[in-house]
């Protein structure tokens, strides 16, 4: 149970019921997640429509995203969002073991941009006032400026997201526990 009561999508208003709708659909089974944002529509308007828009532009490539993600989520220690992302990584073609080792000097499957990608993500969520030029140098040898701010974005977000699901003790959905 969340520490905070969960709210259905028909409480909320016609716009962020369609956020929350497609949220739960498109972008995952984040259903309980959802249902503690309902406390504020403009969360679910504007927190997960920016999810959902990025989503459908896709200026990242997924394989990229759930590797940044998952470090994130294992740093930070969030089961809920590890268990979430951890599926999604092993369906970008990893073997499952590669989010247990994610963050050892060896992971399987990972290649150079993987692991520049996991440094990255690392360096954002621990000590980002220490970052070396270095790393956007490698960083821009195989992205994009829109795909380093995406993945910027999304690392500091996904902290964001850790922090929200495990202060209010977000409840796993079944169909992911």
């Amino acid at each position: 149970m969340p520490r905070v009561s969960e709210i259905g999508p028909e409480k909320l208003p016609e716009d962020a019921r369609e956020v929350f709708r497609r949220y739960c659909t498109e972008y995952g089974p984040f259903e309980n997640q959802a249902k503690v944002f309902a406390h504020r529509p403009p969360a679910v308007r504007h927190i997960m429509g920016l999810l959902l828009d990025l989503a459908d532009e896709a200026v990242l490539p997924k394989r990229y995203l759930e590797i940044a993600l998952v470090v994130v989520s294992k740093l930070n220690e969030c089961t809920y969002c590890v268990a979430h992302h951890a599926p999604r990584l092993a369906g970008q073609g990893f073997d499952p073991a590669a989010t247990d080792s994610i963050l050892d000097d060896v992971v399987p499957g990972f290649d150079e941009v993987d692991l520049l990608v996991r440094d990255y993500a690392v360096q954002v969520t621990e000590k980002p006032q220490y970052m070396r030029d270095a790393i956007f140098d490698g960083l821009r040898e195989h992205f994009s400026e829109e795909q380093i701010v995406e993945l910027t974005l999304r690392i500091g977000l996904c902290g964001f997201f850790n922090r929200f699901n495990d202060a209010l003790q977000i409840s796993m959905e079944d169909e992911v526990a």
